[in-house]
């Protein structure tokens, strides 16, 4: 059996052509690959240099303006009082409700 020269013709170059574009898909695959390894690499990066500036800005507490706070309340009073009852403490006759209870104390 011969084959025709044209016809050898046309087979080589639908051969080439489609050898062509299964390499252009590969390419087009491994670009994607590519691009997507080097986002990933990118966000990382960033996102590594974000927690070394918030690591050298740390805040840290001032511990000695806290204990000399501290010191200065104890000091000054009674350590039952709030910022809600004052430094004397809250009146216990206060609290009587005019009801002689178990629970509401009896006068």
């Amino acid at each position: 059996m011969t084959i025709d020269p044209i016809t050898a013709t046309i087979g080589s170059a639908l051969l080439g052509a489609a050898m062509s574009g299964f390499q252009g898909q590969s390419q087009a695959k491994q670009a994607k690959k590519t691009a997507s390894a080097n986002a990933e690499a990118t966000a990382k990066t960033q996102a590594q240099a974000e927690q070394e500036i918030n690591r050298k800005n740390a805040k840290s507490p001032d511990t000695a303006a806290l204990l000399s706070q501290n010191q200065q309340d104890a000091a000054g009073g009674s350590s039952s009082a709030t910022m809600l009852s004052g430094p004397t403490g809250v009146d216990p006759n206060s609290l009587m409700l005019g009801k002689n209870t178990l629970l509401g104390g009896g006068a």
